[in-house]
């Protein structure tokens, strides 16, 4: 997806570049890429295909199970995700996009509805934003949150790509003035898949229009508990992960206006990710060892890897402090020393994870269920016929 030139949708990036005068020019390539809006992968070029997912929540009162679903099994989907593949046997590039709807604090004039973060490849702020979410009455208006999210994302129009709707809620799918089959018709002409996700009763989300809604967008119906408690199996390799991720952390060398916030933000996901449940922080861990994990924004080691980047282009005060009167080659010198560091320790994670899975899979009971399930489900049966696979 090619990115217009200055439009620049995070606004704490647009002020990166106007408060660091000759950073964008020199430091990134031109034409300048949003590399917050698509997830950083080693394969390059027009062709690597891309999956685009809107997630719109329910986030009226009786939803904080499903909120709390979502918060526990972000990072097992975007690990998912580490093992597809595309036709050619090229990795996809993975973007997220998250809506909540059906809660009071929104306003009523925008139909309830609220854009909390547009495609986005930036783990961390998808957590930050996931976290942030809070529960409180409403009314639920399926059809117009489904039309918000076909006006306002960019869906892009390459065929190749995949590109799904998930909507999850419990009250019928016929609320609103605007009719879901009108948003559904929408949907099929930007060829976006709209499933639909019922917390409650199978037979009671059909009788209330949800399996319809599925139907008329090309998409699976799925109904899941979503009080259910979601069961994270501990393993003997949790601790050790949980560590490795720490040392991995001290390889990220933060520059730019961005730096110091995103730095900490990477610390706060850790945390939300710990107070969810050891396993959900480890699962996490394993995202941030993978290439789905980027963010050259703010980290100077993967700013360094992309594509006409220049150290040269930084201004002293853009430099962490104990590299600020350092010369360009020992600044080089320094991100190789991290890069090769990094490497190592997210390979230590991948194979001690490896070894993770193999255990959980000798236990008769699942970590599966829930929103992770019926998400996973889908998107994998609807993937195959655009040629993903997974290995």
């Amino acid at each position: 997806m090619k990115t217009i030139v200055y439009i620049l949708r995070p606004m704490a990036l647009l002020l990166w570049l106007f408060l660091s005068p000759g950073t964008g020019a020199a430091a990134l390539p031109e034409p300048y890429t949003d590399y917050r809006t698509a997830v950083a992968t080693p394969d390059k070029g027009p062709q690597q295909r891309t999956v685009k997912i809107a997630l719109l929540l329910d986030t009226s009162n009786s939803m904080d199970g499903l909120i709390n679903q979502a918060k526990a099994q972000l990072w097992d989907i975007v690990n998912q995700f580490t093992h597809a593949y595309c036709g050619d046997d090229r990795r996809p590039r993975l973007q997220i996009a998250l809506y909540q709807y059906g809660n009071d604090d929104l306003p009523a004039r925008e139909g309830y509805i609220q854009q909390v973060t547009g495609f986005t490849g930036d783990l961390d702020e998808l957590s930050e934003k996931l976290f942030s979410l809070r529960t409180n009455g409403g009314e639920e208006f399926c059809g117009q949150v489904i039309q918000t999210s076909l006006r306002q994302l960019d869906w892009g129009h390459r065929p190749q790509d995949l590109k799904m709707i998930f909507i999850a809620g419990n009250e019928p799918f016929t609320q609103g003035k605007l009719d879901y089959r009108d948003a559904a018709a929408q949907a099929s002409e930007k060829e976006v898949i709209i499933n639909t996700i019922y917390c409650g009763d199978y037979q009671q989300g059909i009788n209330s229009r949800w399996k319809h809604g599925a139907e008329l967008g090309g998409g699976d119906y799925l109904a899941i508990d979503h009080q259910r408690k979601i069961v994270h199996i501990a393993t003997p390799y949790d601790d050790i992960i949980i560590r490795l991720n720490t040392r991995l952390n001290n390889t990220y060398v933060s520059y730019g206006a961005l730096g110091r916030e995103k730095k900490a933000q990477q610390a706060a996901q850790d945390a939300n990710a710990m107070e969810m449940e050891a396993p959900v922080a480890v699962a996490r861990s394993v995202s941030k060892s993978s290439n789905f994990y980027s963010n050259p924004t703010w980290d100077l080691v993967d700013a360094a890897a992309q594509p006409g980047f220049q150290i040269s282009g930084l201004k002293k005060e853009q430099l962490p402090g104990e590299l600020r009167d350092k010369g360009v080659e020992e600044i080089k010198s320094f991100i190789h020393r991290k890069k090769t560091e990094r490497e190592s320790l997210q390979k230590q994670i991948r194979e001690i994870n490896a070894k993770r899975e193999a255990y959980i899979a000798e236990r008769k009971e699942s970590k599966e269920g829930g929103l992770q399930s019926a998400m996973m489900e889908a998107i994998k049966k609807q993937a195959a016929k655009k040629d993903f696979h997974w290995e």
